[in-house]
């Protein structure tokens, strides 16, 4: 397979990579934490490439990627008042919330009845999913191998896995998204990352 990258200012960058995601290919693109790899939500064989692609534990759950508020409701029946007040401060931001997943959602996504979801706060991101719709994500880099920062670090690692990398350049934060456990009474921090617990505790208070 011959992996490309695209300039994501380019014209015709967001038409190519909306096609290769509807026809059940993954793309890689920049967020505000690491370059990401996304396939379509809807699609589970495309879900399951994430997981051959990056040579991932199928134990391992798949965040979804938001580009609004309004698109929740495709990804959970009930979002729950401490996540939903979580989003209100810090999305679009680094914060990945662990809510209840929506039944219609891809088995493959989470061997666990919940999902990770984050609205990222990278403009190409933004504009990747307000044309799509939420797409399945995790970070652009093999397994158990340094977390992508550039289109460059992308190609080392996944040429020849992927066919489309959109290059947005060096990604702002450099840090996996703080993920946050909203199942329960309090938040539970489940990876540390940007937003520390204090400011979780802090924007609930």
């Amino acid at each position: 397979m011959l992996t490309r990258i695209i300039a994501a200012d380019d014209p015709k960058a967001l038409d190519e990579a909306e096609r290769l995601l509807i026809e059940g290919s993954l793309v890689a693109f920049p967020t505000d934490t690491v370059y990401g790899l996304g396939a379509d939500l809807k699609d589970a064989q495309a879900i399951e490439q994430l997981y051959v692609v990056k040579g991932r534990k199928s134990a391992k759950a798949i965040a979804v990627l938001l580009g609004d508020h309004e698109q929740l409701v495709l990804i959970t029946p009930n979002m729950g008042s401490m996540a939903q007040r979580l989003a209100e401060s810090f999305w679009p931001g680094p914060l990945t919330l662990v809510v209840v997943r929506h039944p219609h959602l891809p088995a493959n996504l989470s061997p666990n009845p919940t999902v990770g979801v984050r609205m990222p706060d990278h403009p190409v991101a933004l504009s990747l999913l307000n044309r799509i719709g939420p797409l399945a994500v995790t970070s652009a880099n093999l397994s158990e191998h340094l977390n992508s920062h550039t289109a460059q670090e992308v190609l080392e690692q996944l040429n020849g896995r992927i066919p489309l990398i959109l290059d947005g350049g060096r990604t702002p934060g450099g840090q996996p998204s703080t993920v946050v456990d909203c199942t329960g009474k309090e938040p539970l921090v489940l990876r540390s990352g940007p937003i520390s617990l204090n400011q979780l505790l802090t924007s609930l208070a």
